[in-house]
């Protein structure tokens, strides 16, 4: 009887787990495409499930506009040596995204390299350059 009580418990526990595994779909990205953002940070949200900088990056008329890159999940950024405070509002750098498809100023995060030429992230977008999404 508790080997039939145990087997349900871990049926049940497979079941609720498999949506997490599942919950979040990187189609909307252009995985083919690589784009480079030079501009300015406006703010680095520290946040679960998923991270995200807000760039300000000058379009070709000279004014700014605002660029939103999803990364991974404060854990997965925290194991490769990120704090909430690496980047901060008014700091200038050059990030590298898979755009978005539908054209709107967004993506997903590959690198991102520092004002004192510091590169966090894999520029040249490795299998783990979303840095630690789930």
């Amino acid at each position: 009887m508790k080997f039939k009580a145990l087997g349900l418990v871990g049926a049940a526990i497979a079941m609720y787990s498999i949506p997490a595994f599942a919950h979040h779909s990187f189609a909307m990205f252009d995985a083919e495409k690589k784009v480079t953002l030079e501009g300015t940070v406006k703010e680095f949200q520290w946040t679960n499930p998923h991270s995200w900088i807000l760039i300000m990056v000058p379009n070709a008329q000279g004014t700014p506009e605002q660029w939103a890159i999803e990364m991974g999940a404060p854990g997965g950024l925290a194991r490769q040596g990120w704090i909430p405070k690496t980047l901060t509002a008014g700091m200038k750098v050059t990030a590298f995204i898979h755009p978005l498809k539908d054209g709107t100023h967004g993506g997903q995060f590959m690198a991102v390299t520092l004002p004192d030429g510091t590169t966090k992230g894999n520029p040249n977008g490795a299998a783990n350059a979303n840095a630690g999404a789930n």
